[in-house]
């Protein structure tokens, strides 16, 4: 079949035959046929501007023209396979139909393009699918009818609406800038160029059902990387003759599967069962919403809101924090979660407040007592006494609400190290789904994060007071 590669002037290397014949066109064939093909010194195909009814294709060549030209340099006698030499220079891109998204070679008089070598493959393009999204507005801001959206490319353009979501609008504003600089060009010259650039994209992004010859074989790539890699019989049988590595492998001994192994292999296994599978796009998402929430709060973010009165000479801050009343940001941040209320010193003694008018504020102090030791020594053991007896021990007045079944756990475990106990999981969940939701609902806590920022007069300090006596005196004068 490749006889006629014999003829070539350029020397090619044997491995390119064993590795992929793409590989071979892409790396030297492809390109130096088309440049011969185009030179007209040496007897290259005929390129011609073609007339038809009240237009002009300009620099297109015949299916006929070609594989002739073909079979006359390359030294082809059987014109099935020049077309097939052809249909691999066009797949690769090289050489494209004007009125086709396939990209074959037929031998009849169907006009041909050359490719200019900007877009040639050779160049290792990888583009990445913000181009296509800007090649596809670009398409549909133009009205031709020679770049109207194919029905794939249109559900392409939507699909990648849908993905980009977000970058949207920077994408179509590339899309109008590259279409006004267009705009600028020659009428020809911009024709030829939008038949090239969707040869292009025809290669990167073929039609369904077309072989995307930019792709390698993932097998074919392992070999790549891994030369010395033995092949894997799927039923445990190697062939000897199908080793392709001239190199000698010593073969290294197996070793047996141990009871550890095995015992590792059970931890891992029941470790998977019991994680939470989730898709990317709800981690994305919750992502988002956690970072779209936390973001007023962020320094790096958003300005901070009294500004810093160490870099600035705004006092207010300070002012804020001496007369001890939460400002309306704080008094919003803790809305977003239990864990937020508890964190805030301030937050504590808003909802203790609360929980003692509805007197429970026992269930508060046992679980910040909990809480407040995550790793108690035995030496502390004495300083857990005090909130038992108070808070845990039966028959008192202020014992926190337990069920029965968490009141024999907190008798017989109150000494031991601290531990996520039943009776704290309980108090801790109740105050979350029913202290916490009523203390958001409450009063209280709608007076604090609807209250207005309060600046006193009295605060102005000694230069408004010396400002004030001066205008009482002219007054008076």
């Amino acid at each position: 079949m490749f006889s006629y590669i014999t003829s070539w002037p350029h020397p090619i290397p044997s491995a390119w035959f064993i590795a992929d014949p793409a590989t071979m066109f892409i790396d030297c064939l492809g390109g130096d046929i088309i440049t011969k093909m185009q030179d007209d010194k040496t007897g290259g195909v005929p390129i011609r501007t073609v007339k038809s009814f009240l237009s002009k294709i300009p620099s297109v060549v015949t299916g006929t023209d070609i594989v002739q030209w073909l079979m006359k340099n390359l030294s082809i006698e059987d014109p099935v396979e020049a077309i097939h030499v052809g249909s691999l220079i066009a797949a690769q891109g090289y050489i494209f139909p004007i009125s086709d998204h396939v990209l074959t070679m037929k031998d009849d008089g169907t006009f041909y393009r050359f490719q200019a070598p900007y877009f040639w493959p050779s160049n290792c393009w990888e583009p990445e699918n913000t181009d296509y999204a800007i090649y596809l507005c670009k398409r549909t801001m133009q009205n031709k009818a020679r770049l109207e959206l194919a029905d794939y490319e249109a559900e392409n353009l939507a699909r990648l609406q849908r993905a980009f979501a977000r970058k949207w609008e920077f994408i179509f504003m590339q899309a109008e800038a590259q279409v006004k600089i267009d705009r600028k060009k020659d009428k020809t010259e911009r024709k030829i160029l939008d038949s090239q650039e969707r040869a292009f994209w025809d290669v990167h992004r073929p039609v369904p059902g077309c072989v995307n010859t930019t792709e390698m074989d993932i097998r074919k790539c392992r070999r790549l990387k891994n030369p010395q890699k033995v092949k894997k019989s799927v039923y445990g049988v190697t062939e000897e003759s199908q080793s392709q590595s001239p190199v000698h492998i010593p073969s290294q001994p197996i070793r047996k599967t141990t009871k550890e192994d095995i015992r590792k292999q059970i931890t891992f296994l029941s470790a998977q069962i019991d994680r939470h599978c989730l898709k990317m796009s709800k981690v994305a998402e919750s992502l988002i919403a956690y970072t779209e929430q936390y973001v007023e709060y962020d320094p790096l973010i958003t300005p901070a809101e009294p500004s810093n009165p160490w870099i600035s000479d705004d006092i207010t801050l300070w002012d804020i924090e001496m007369s001890k009343e939460p400002s309306q940001q704080r008094v919003k941040r803790w809305g977003f979660s239990f864990d937020e209320v508890l964190k805030d010193q301030v937050g504590r003694d808003q909802f203790l407040r609360f929980l003692e008018s509805e007197f429970s504020s026992e269930n508060l102090s046992e679980n910040v007592c909990s809480l407040g030791h995550p790793a108690l020594s035995p030496g502390l053991h004495s300083d857990r006494v005090g909130p038992w007896r108070q808070l845990l021990a039966r028959g008192l007045w202020n014992a926190c609400g337990l069920p029965s079944t968490s009141w024999v756990v907190a008798d017989s475990s109150f000494l031991r190290l601290p531990t996520s106990s039943p009776s704290q999981e309980h108090i801790y969940k109740l105050m979350k789904s029913d202290s916490y939701a009523r203390f958001l609902r409450s009063n209280a806590y709608q007076d604090l994060l609807l209250a207005k920022k309060k600046v006193s007069l009295g605060r102005a300090g000694p230069p408004f007071l010396a400002l004030l006596t001066l205008a009482c005196c002219l007054l008076l004068a």
